[in-house]
C-alpha cells in the first residue's frame, strides 16, 4: 500500500467525527465518542518488557506503548493508560461499563480472541520460546528435553504461557509465578530451570542479564503475531488502527520502532 493510499484511508476513517452534529446522540461512532472525551484510554499489563513495562513511577515505556501513543496522535487525543492483567484481560476488555477503549501489550492474535473480540492486523511476529541460566544453555534442545519430571518451568497466570506449558508438558513441573517480569531473575537465581515466554520478550532480557540464555530462540515453538485487543462494536476504530498499522509499515516507521527496541522485523 502505497502513503498516498494510506493517506487517504486515514483521512476517510478519522473523518467520522464530522459525521454527526448531534454532540450527544447515542449512536456516536467511537472514533468520535474517544475525541470528545480527548483521551484514549488503554489497557496494558505494564508487565512485559519491552514491550509494555510500567515503572515504579508509574511511567509506562516499550514498543506497544509506542504503537498506543501513535495511535493517540492520530486521533489527536491524550492517552490514558489502565491496568489490566493477563488473567482478566477477556473480562476486562468485555467489561461493562466500558473500562478502555482498547488493550495492547504482546497480545497474541488468536482464533479464540477473534471469536468474542476484535484483533487488529499484526505488526509484530512472535513465537513460544524459553530463558535458562547460562550455564544449562547445552541442557535444552528441544520441546521433549524441557518436558522432564527434574525440570522446573515457570510462567505467569492466565496467559496463553501458561496454557502452552499446560498442553505441551506432561512430565515437566508448571510452577505459576504472579508476576510476569519477575520470573526471568527467578531463573536466573535458581528458582526454577526455564521460562516459557516469547521471542519478543526473550532478548531483552538476555542483553540485560548475563545469567541467562535463550538457547531456542531461532527454533521458536509455534509462530504468531501481535496486536491491538478490543471489544465489539468499535470496527471505525479497529479500521483506523489497521490503517495506521498499514502506513506505519509502508513507510518505514515501523520496522525502525522494531530496531529501537532490538526487535525483528518480520513483515518483508
Amino acid at each position: 500500500m502505497n502513503k498516498k493510499l494510506t493517506f487517504i484511508i486515514l483521512l476517510l476513517s478519522s473523518s467520522l467525527v464530522f459525521s454527526s452534529c448531534r454532540e450527544n446522540t447515542p449512536s456516536r461512532t467511537t472514533v468520535e465518542r474517544i475525541q470528545q472525551r480527548g483521551t484514549l484510554l488503554v489497557g496494558t499489563t505494564g508487565d512485559y518488557r519491552p514491550l509494555s513495562y510500567r515503572e515504579e513511577d508509574g511511567t509506562y515505556w516499550g514498543f506497544d506503548i509506542a504503537i498506543a501513543e501513535q495511535i493517540a496522535r492520530t486521533l489527536d487525543v491524550s492517552i490514558t493508560y489502565v491496568p489490566t492483567s493477563w488473567p482478566t484481560l477477556t473480562a476486562d476488555v468485555q467489561a461493562e461499563p466500558q473500562t478502555f477503549d482498547l488493550a495492547i501489550g504482546g497480545i497474541t492474535i488468536t482464533d479464540t480472541r477473534r471469536a468474542t473480540m476484535r484483533m487488529s492486523d499484526g505488526y509484530l511476529t512472535n513465537g513460544k520460546t524459553i530463558l535458562c541460566r547460562m550455564a544449562d544453555t547445552a541442557r535444552f534442545h528441544s520441546l521433549a528435553d524441557i518436558d522432564q519430571p527434574e525440570v522446573r518451568v515457570m510462567v505467569n497466570p492466565g496467559g496463553l504461557n501458561e496454557q502452552f506449558a499446560r498442553d505441551s508438558l506432561t512430565h515437566a513441573t508448571v510452577i505459576v509465578y504472579q508476576r510476569n517480569e519477575e520470573i526471568p531473575a527467578q531463573v536466573a537465581e535458581g528458582n526454577a530451570d526455564v521460562m516459557i515466554t516469547e521471542v519478543t520478550e526473550a532478548p531483552w532480557y538476555v542483553q540485560n542479564d548475563t545469567r541467562l540464555a535463550a538457547p531456542l530462540l531461532e527454533r521458536p515453538f509455534t509462530h504468531g503475531e501481535i496486536g491491538v485487543l478490543m471489544r465489539t462494536g468499535q470496527d471505525d476504530l479497529l479500521e483506523l488502527i489497521n490503517a495506521l498499522i498499514a502506513s506505519m509499515k509502508a513507510d518505514g516507521s515501523l520496522r525502525t520502532l522494531h530496531a529501537q527496541y532490538g526487535l525483528v522485523y518480520g513483515y518483508e
